[in-house]
């Protein structure tokens, strides 16, 4: 089981790795639009935030430019910077390429179980559903990704599920067969926090017999 943040704010990045249980960072177009910096420097500055793998997703509109765009992002630590790349034909041509080269790949808005199978099939590290968005499209976002991990059986493959909006969401999705998660920074926070585990200590701590003076 892996938790990674999502998120390109670097404060996020180190307040997430001071946790100690948060593996890597995912980021998107939108998120390091949102930092208001070039991408490759927010790259540099998550890989050295994190010793863990950083995501890091492809968009030039032609497949020459995203080819030598994945090649520059990973010849910094070939074995930490993940290319994403949206599942279309072309892109797995690209990715079958990449992953041949050793590069790490996870094709990314991955919408179908057709798509999961053949990013199976190029060799990619992870896909990733976006489990609440397709939701909202689709009606079932958890089946689209439960039916993902049962075609990927027997591949190296993980399924990263990622557009999750909630605790419970995130959970579904484990239950659903995710062997990963990204969730914001407040996510993070809330998943190890129950309000009935606080009632608990608070019980233990009316409990504890302090010593006589």
């Amino acid at each position: 089981m892996q938790f990674f943040l999502d998120s390109a704010n670097l404060d996020d990045a180190r307040r997430a790795m001071e946790l100690g249980f948060v593996d890597g960072v995912t980021t998107n177009p939108s998120l390091m639009a949102a930092a208001g910096r070039p991408p490759l420097d927010v790259l540099d500055d998550l890989l050295e935030t994190t010793p863990g793998p950083v995501f890091f997703q492809m968009t030039a509109h032609s497949l020459n430019e995203r080819e030598q765009d994945a090649y520059t992002a990973s010849e910094r630590y070939v074995d930490r910077v993940v290319i994403k790349l949206p599942a279309t034909t072309e892109n797995m041509t690209l990715a079958h390429k990449l992953v041949a080269d050793g590069l790490l790949v996870c094709i990314t808005a991955v919408s179908h179980p057709s798509q999961a199978m053949l990013a199976g099939n190029v060799g990619a590290a992870y896909i990733a559903p976006y489990v609440n968005r397709l939701t909202q499209q689709m009606g079932d976002g958890l089946r689209v990704l439960s039916d993902c991990v049962k075609v990927l059986e027997g591949t190296s493959t993980q399924v990263l599920a990622a557009s999750l909006k909630s605790t419970d969401e995130a959970v579904a999705a484990v239950l659903a067969g995710a062997s990963a998660i990204t969730i914001p920074l407040d996510l993070i926070l809330a998943i190890s926090e129950h309000e009935l585990t606080y009632k608990a200590i608070a019980q233990f701590d009316e409990a504890v017999v302090l010593p006589s003076t």
